[in-house]
């Protein structure tokens, strides 16, 4: 573990591992789980040590384990027994703990060795789909709480996204189906929240379709030029910050009249912004999902 110098308040802890900080308060008096420190007016301060153990307590007790047993345990049994419980039982939850201790220490190591331990057991599309989707949920609630800095952030998002890049080149030099249709994946202007999309292309590659990734804040406009290359066109794009809302219908009727030319030509996207949408007045050849493992299997 790196010595990096991290303090949480209890409100910090109770983000982190989902236990509600009166619940944390109680352990305390009764059990003794931590100690924290306080400042001068008497204000609880956790150290990573104790972050590490209320997770690894957090973990034991969704699994089943009663508070009075953990406390029963002795320090150095706690992490034996949470290594015991997730080599037979369901690992996700174990990993993501994993991965947000990763994160915290900006701890490369312990990344790859838990995304490696995972690849003992599951496909990298059910590592996604598992832990990294949720993992992000959670990183992003936690975030927008200030609980964690946007370089806690980038850290966890660069290393997935390479994660998915590896995965994709892997696929790089298959030939797509003969006679398939051409998806063109891209953000819209300002829009910089790849992952979904990297994941996505991933999937299309993998089943033999022919991709064409443009990425992160893309003009409408440059997309005009594949018609000239590609009869049949699917569209697919991710709104998790913008268009705005103030925008967004304006956005999408702007690329019914500007892309969607023909029959053939569709548009699907998915994302956050999509909820403030009135989906029932879309044109025709616009779908909308709700989440990627739908997107997928509408493929």
């Amino acid at each position: 573990m790196n010595n990096i110098q991290v303090n949480f308040s209890i409100k910090d802890l109770e983000n982190l591992t989902g236990i509600k900080a009166h619940t944390i308060r109680i352990w305390e008096k009764r059990y003794n789980l931590l100690s924290p420190n306080r400042t001068e007016t008497n204000i609880r301060n956790y150290s990573l040590t104790s972050l590490q153990k209320l997770l690894n307590i957090s973990y034991l007790n969704n699994n089943g384990l009663k508070v009075s047993k953990i406390a029963s345990l002795k320090e150095e049994e706690i992490p034996i027994k949470v290594r015991e419980i997730a080599s037979r039982a369901k690992i996700e939850d174990h990993a993501i703990n994993a991965f947000k201790m990763a994160m915290i220490n900006f701890d490369q190591v312990l990344f790859y060795n838990t995304y490696n331990n995972l690849l003992e057991n599951k496909t990298f599309s059910e590592i996604f789909y598992t832990v990294f989707l949720p993992l992000l949920n959670e990183i992003g609630l936690l975030w927008q709480t200030n609980t964690i800095t946007p370089a806690h952030e980038h850290f966890l998002s660069v290393h997935i996204k390479q994660k998915i890049l590896i995965n994709i080149e892997r696929l790089q030099s298959l030939e797509p189906k003969p006679n398939s249709k051409t998806f063109v994946l891209f953000l819209p202007d300002n829009e910089i929240h790849d992952i979904g999309l990297l994941f996505i292309n991933y999937q299309l590659r993998s089943k033999g379709y022919h991709t064409i990734f443009l990425g992160e804040s893309v003009p409408m406009d440059s997309l005009k030029g594949l018609h000239e290359f590609f009869n049949d066109i699917t569209f697919i794009s991710y709104f998790t910050v913008y268009p705005e809302e103030e925008n967004l219908l304006n956005y999408i009727n702007k690329f019914r009249d500007t892309l969607l030319i023909n029959e053939n030509t569709k548009f699907l996207v998915l994302g956050a912004k999509l909820s403030s949408l009135n989906l029932s007045n879309l044109p025709k050849n616009i779908t909308t999902f709700t989440s990627i493992e739908n997107l997928v299997k509408h493929l």
